[in-house]
Order: C-alpha cells, then sequence, then structure tokens
C-alpha cells in the first residue's frame, strides 16, 4: 500500500465516522428517521450546543463518565499488577515452555467474549458454582450476593483485558538486559532494588502501553457491566447505548461518545510523551 492509500484509508475509515459523530453532536434531536436534524444545511450552519448542556451539566452524565473512569483504572492497575507478574515469569521460563505459557494467557481470545461473560454469570449467580461450594463446604449457610456487584464488574473486565496487558509486558521484559540486574545483584543489592531500581524504570514504556491497552477500551465496556453489574450499573458505555437505542437522542449519545473520547486522548498524550523521552 502507497501512503497515499494509507492516508486515504485513514480519512475514510477514521477521520471521517470521527467528524460525522462530532458533528451530530450540534444537532438536534428529532422523532424523524434519522432522529437528527444535521447541524448544516444547504441554508449554511444550524447547529445548536443544547446536546453538550446536556451531557455537561447533567449530573447522570457526570455519574457515568466517573464510574466508567474508576471502574476502568481499577481494572487496569489490577491486570498492570496480575501481568507484570504473569510477564515476569513467563520470561523467566525456557525458552521452549514459554511459547506454551503464552497460549494459555491467549486461551480466553479463542473463545467467545459474550461466552466469556456468561460464564461468569453462571460461576456468581446466587444457585452458581462459587455459591453452592461455599456452602457446601459450610463456609455460609445462604447463597452470597456475588452477581451484579462492582466486584463482579471488575472480575470480568480484568479476566477480559488481562492479556492485553500481558503480551506488551512480556515483549519488553524477554529482551531486556538481565547483565544489568546481574550487575546490580552483584554490588549487593537485594531482589527488591534490582526491581524498583532497574526492571521497573526500564519496563516503563511497557507498563505505560499496557495500561493503555486495558483502561481505554474498558473506560466504554458494556456487555460486562450489562451482564455482571445489572440495571443498576451506571456507566458510559450503557449511558451512550441508551441515548442511541432507547431514547433516540443522538445528539446526546454523539456529545457524550465525543467528551469520552477527548478525555481518553489526555492519556494517550501522556504516554506518547514519556515515550519520547
Amino acid at each position: 500500500m502507497t501512503r497515499a492509500a494509507g492516508w486515504l484509508a485513514l480519512g475514510v475509515l477514521v477521520a471521517a465516522p470521527l467528524l460525522i459523530v462530532l458533528g451530530m453532536g450540534f444537532g438536534t434531536a428529532t422523532s424523524g428517521v434519522p432522529p437528527v436534524i444535521p447541524p448544516w444545511s444547504a441554508s449554511g450552519w444550524q447547529g445548536s450546543l443544547e446536546a453538550w448542556g446536556l451531557v455537561l451539566s447533567d449530573p447522570y452524565y457526570r455519574d457515568a463518565l466517573w464510574q466508567s473512569l474508576r471502574l476502568a483504572f481499577i481494572t487496569a492497575t489490577l491486570c498492570l499488577v496480575l501481568g507484570f507478574g504473569m510477564a515476569m515469569g513467563i520470561a523467566a521460563a525456557p525458552p521452549a515452555r514459554q511459547f506454551t505459557w503464552l497460549a494459555l494467557v491467549l486461551l480466553p481470545f479463542w473463545t467467545g467474549f459474550l461466552l466469556r461473560v456468561s460464564a461468569w454469570v453462571g460461576l456468581l449467580r446466587d444457585s452458581g458454582w462459587v455459591n453452592t461450594m461455599l456452602m457446601k463446604l459450610g463456609l455460609i449457610e445462604a447463597p452470597l450476593r456475588l452477581l451484579h456487584t462492582e466486584g463482579a464488574m471488575i472480575l470480568g473486565m480484568v479476566h477480559a483485558y488481562l492479556p492485553f496487558a500481558v503480551l506488551p509486558l512480556y515483549a519488553s521484559l524477554a529482551r531486556r538486559d538481565l547483565t544489568l540486574e546481574e550487575a546490580a545483584a552483584d554490588l549487593g543489592a537485594g531482589r527488591w532494588r534490582v526491581l524498583f531500581t532497574i526492571t521497573l524504570p526500564l519496563a516503563a514504556p511497557a507498563l505505560a502501553a499496557a495500561f493503555l491497552l486495558v483502561f481505554i477500551p474498558a473506560v466504554g465496556e458494556v456487555v460486562i457491566p450489562e451482564l455482571l453489574g445489572g440495571p443498576e450499573a451506571l456507566l458510559v458505555g450503557r449511558a451512550i447505548w441508551q441515548e442511541f437505542f432507547q431514547t433516540l437522542d443522538w445528539p446526546a449519545a454523539a456529545a457524550l461518545a465525543t467528551a469520552l473520547l477527548a478525555l481518553l486522548l489526555l492519556p494517550v498524550a501522556a504516554f506518547q510523551r514519556l515515550a519520547a523521552r
């Protein structure tokens, strides 16, 4: 593919849909088909800031955005901690076994996303395997409320996005210069000091990339909160989905999606600044 064709594909597949959604946020909701009056017409610009005013002033949208950012941050942090440990273990394994461990990490991708989330529903519901085993062991007398909780959502998202953290961390740790760690150990540095003064700083770009690879899709997650969080889960992905397909307020949905995209560009810009150093 030539450079011109690449720019054309980028414009058609990325820039054009983005501009359409951005412009839709300045439209006016209507009961017609489609349920939006475009902000531009033959007579010129007829845009409205009504949708943006609603999104920026309504506590419902602010709470949904805050809850999404908070849960995504928790999920990304847990994936980073677990993924770093797993990546260290895989990188330290014999080369013949590294492929096997990586295959096990990627194993969840061999099944459908909806099937994986539905499996957690079966495990965590009142009559599910977890509650049944706890009751048989005599640890509880009545089923615990595990499903439709914040913990269930975090568990489902960590399980879904953990491979996104493991792979970039493994790629970085597998090719790190072990002589630096050996030299530090010879000079009397303990394992923890070597970890925090050599290994982690060298893996900083991979840590940032792994965090973003989990954080960004987790913010807009819809399926996991819907199935594991229940009807009370207030997240921005669900809010956008409801505005598009239930209330048919496309300008509000587009404005909310644009605001979310602009907010997510901040950590991406921070990562690029870190990588440029």
